[in-house]
C-alpha cells in the first residue's frame, strides 16, 4: 500500500509494523521537545481520505499554543461508527484531531454531493498526566455526533469537519463516507467477531478480511488496543495513552463504513480515569445507552439487529482471574442481564439470542476459564437458552460443543448443525483479533476444518474465588486453532432461521463451520 509522509525514511517504513513506527516517532520528537507548529500538523501524515489505508501518527503532546493553529491545518481521523440503541434509526458517528479545533459537526445527507443536515459534535478530551523518564502528558480530543430520526435500511453519507475544514469542499470532499442502518424488518444480514486485537500488522489483516465479508456490523469482544500492556486494571501497569491514536487510525479502514461494537476487556480497565478505570472508555466511543448505567459500565448494552438480540457485557465486574473490578456493579449488571435476556427470548421479532465479553466461559488456553463468569451467567445463559457466546481473552480459536448445565449436551463436530433449545449453548473463545498468539496445554494438539485431531478429555484449568487455579478436565473443547482469525455469522431470516457460523483465519480461509437452529 503508498506510506503517508511520516517522517521515516521510506526503505525502512515499508519494513515496520504500526507499532514500530509508532515507537521511531516518539524518540525522534521526544528528543527534538519541540512544539508542534501549524506546518508540522500539516505534515503529520494524518490519512483523511475515505480512500486511504491504515498509517502512523506521531504523539507529540498537544498545549494550549498548537491548539491555536487555524483548524484549515487539523485533520480529521480515526472515524469510527457505533449503533445506537436502535440500529434501524440511531447511529453514533466518532473521531480524533490531533489539536483542538472550533465549532466541530458532522455533515450528513442522502447522496455525497448533497450533505445538507449539520448536526453540532461533543469534544471529550482526555487528559494523562506524564510520568518522568517514561512519556510525556499528552492530550487527546474526542469529538461525537449523535444522528437520530434516521430512516431504516437506507445508506446515509457523511463527513466530519470543524471551522476551517468543511468535508463538503473541494478539497475535503474524498473524506466523505457512507454508512446503512438497519431495515425495519428482519433480513438476512452478516456480522463479524473478535477480541483481542491491538496495533499489528495481523490486526491490519484481520481488518481486511473483515471488510471482504461486508458485514453490517461487527462486534468486539474487549482488549481493544493495548494501551495498557499489563491488564491487571492498575496504574502500576505499563501504559501508553498514544496507542489509541495508531489503534483508531489502524481501523478507521473499516470503522468509518461499518459500526464497531465494543465491550470491556481487562486490557481495556485504563486506571489512570475514574475509579473503574473507564474514563478512557467513555472518552472515546459513543456505545448504545440500552444498559444498566451507561457511566459505570459503558461496555454493557444491548440492540436488535434483524432477527438478532445482541447482549454486550462487562466480565471485569464477575472475574475471578482479574479482580480490579471485581463486583463493582454489585449484582446490578447480573440482574440487568436476566431482566434483558428475558425480554429478548419474549420478543417475536428474535429469533436468536448472542452474548459476547471478553473472559472465557470455557477455553482451555493460555488463562483457561474464568469461574466467576461461570457462576454469575451460565445459569441464566442456560435458562433463556442463549444461542452464542462469543469471548476473547485467550489469543487463540476455541469452539465448544453445545454445553448445557455444565457438561456437553450434544456434540457439534465441524459442519454440524445444534439446537439450542435441546443441546445447549455453543461458546466460542475468538481471541485471535491480532495480539501475540497463544497456545494450548502441552500435548494438546490443534484440531481444525481439514486439520482435524480426535479428542476425548483435555486437562486445564479453572480460576476460583480464592484467585486459585482448579484443575479441570474438559470434554467440550471440539475445535482449536493457534492462528489469528475471526468469526462470520450470517444470520439467516425465512422459514427455518439459521445462524451459519464461519471461522476464517487472517487469510480468509475457513477453519470451522457449524449450524444453530432452534426446533430443528
Amino acid at each position: 500500500m503508498d506510506l503517508p509522509d511520516v517522517g521515516i525514511p521510506p526503505q525502512l517504513a515499508r519494513r515496520m509494523s504500526m507499532a514500530e513506527q509508532h515507537e521511531y516517532l516518539r524518540t525522534r520528537l521526544t528528543r527534538r521537545r519541540t512544539l508542534v507548529t501549524a506546518g508540522a500538523v500539516a505534515a503529520g501524515g494524518l490519512l483523511t481520505g475515505c480512500g486511504g489505508g491504515p498509517g502512523a501518527r506521531s504523539s507529540a503532546t498537544p498545549t494550549p499554543t498548537t491548539s491555536r493553529v487555524h483548524g484549515s491545518v487539523v485533520s480529521p481521523f480515526g472515524r469510527h461508527l457505533a449503533f445506537g440503541a436502535d440500529p434501524r434509526t440511531q447511529m453514533r458517528i466518532s473521531w480524533q484531531v490531533p489539536l483542538a479545533v472550533r465549532k466541530p459537526y458532522v455533515r450528513v445527507g442522502l447522496r455525497p454531493d448533497e450533505l445538507s443536515r449539520k448536526i453540532e459534535a461533543e469534544v471529550r478530551a482526555l487528559h494523562t498526566p506524564g510520568v518522568t523518564g517514561v512519556r510525556p502528558a499528552l492530550e487527546q480530543y474526542y469529538l461525537h455526533a449523535a444522528l437520530d430520526g434516521l430512516h431504516p435500511g437506507t445508506t446515509y453519507y457523511y463527513g466530519v469537519g470543524h471551522d476551517g475544514f468543511d468535508p463538503a469542499s473541494a478539497a475535503h470532499r474524498a473524506t466523505i463516507c457512507s454508512f446503512r442502518t438497519a431495515p425495519a424488518a428482519p433480513q438476512s444480514f452478516v456480522f463479524t467477531a473478535f477480541g483481542d486485537q491491538g496495533v499489528s500488522r495481523a490486526a491490519t489483516a484481520t481488518d481486511h478480511v473483515v471488510l471482504r465479508q461486508r458485514p453490517a456490523f461487527h462486534l468486539h469482544a474487549g482488549d481493544i488496543c493495548y494501551a495498557d500492556t499489563n491488564g491487571q486494571g492498575k496504574k502500576t501497569d505499563g501504559y501508553d495513552p498514544a496507542y489509541w491514536d495508531l489503534f483508531l487510525k489502524q481501523n478507521e479502514v473499516v470503522t468509518r463504513s461499518v459500526p464497531w461494537m465494543v465491550t470491556t476487556g481487562n486490557h481495556d480497565m485504563e486506571a489512570w480515569y475514574s475509579p473503574e478505570g473507564y474514563g478512557g472508555q467513555l472518552a472515546r466511543w459513543s456505545l448504545p445507552d440500552s444498559g444498566f448505567d451507561a457511566r459505570t459500565a459503558p461496555g454493557v448494552y444491548s440492540f436488535v439487529y434483524g432477527n438478532v438480540g445482541f447482549v454486550a457485557l462487562d466480565a471485569n465486574d464477575v472475574s475471578y482471574e482479574i479482580p480490579a473490578n471485581f463486583g463493582h456493579t454489585d449484582g446490578k449488571q447480573t440482574k440487568w442481564l436476566d431482566r434483558e435476556l428475558s425480554g429478548l427470548r419474549a420478543s417475536s421479532q428474535v429469533d436468536f439470542v448472542v452474548v459476547f465479553f471478553h473472559h472465557c466461559a470455557y477455553s482451555t488456553s493460555t488463562h483457561a476459564s474464568d469461574g466467576g463468569v461461570r457462576a454469575e451467567w451460565l445459569p441464566l445463559f442456560t435458562e433463556h437458552q442463549v444461542d452464542l457466546v462469543i469471548n476473547g481473552h485467550n489469543h487463540v480459536y476455541e469452539r465448544t460443543d453445545a454445553v448445557r448445565n455444565g457438561e456437553v449436551g450434544r456434540p457439534v463436530p465441524i459442519g454440524a448443525s445444534t439446537d439450542p433449545t435441546r443441546d445447549g449453548t455453543i461458546y466460542v473463545t475468538a481471541g485471535g483479533g491480532g495480539r501475540d498468539l497463544y497456545g494450548f496445554p502441552p500435548g494438546v494438539k490443534e484440531s481444525y476444518e481439514g486439520h482435524i485431531t480426535p479428542h476425548d478429555e483435555i486437562d486445564t484449568f479453572r480460576w476460583t474465588r480464592s484467585k486459585a487455579a482448579e484443575k479441570e478436565t474438559a470434554q467440550w473443547s471440539r475445535v482449536r486453532y493457534r492462528g489469528f482469525s475471526l468469526l462470520a455469522v450470517e444470520a439467516v431470516h425465512g422459514a427455518k432461521p439459521t445462524l451459519k457460523v464461519s471461522a476464517l483465519s487472517d487469510q480468509g480461509e475457513r477453519i470451522d463451520h457449524f449450524e444453530v437452529r432452534r426446533g430443528a
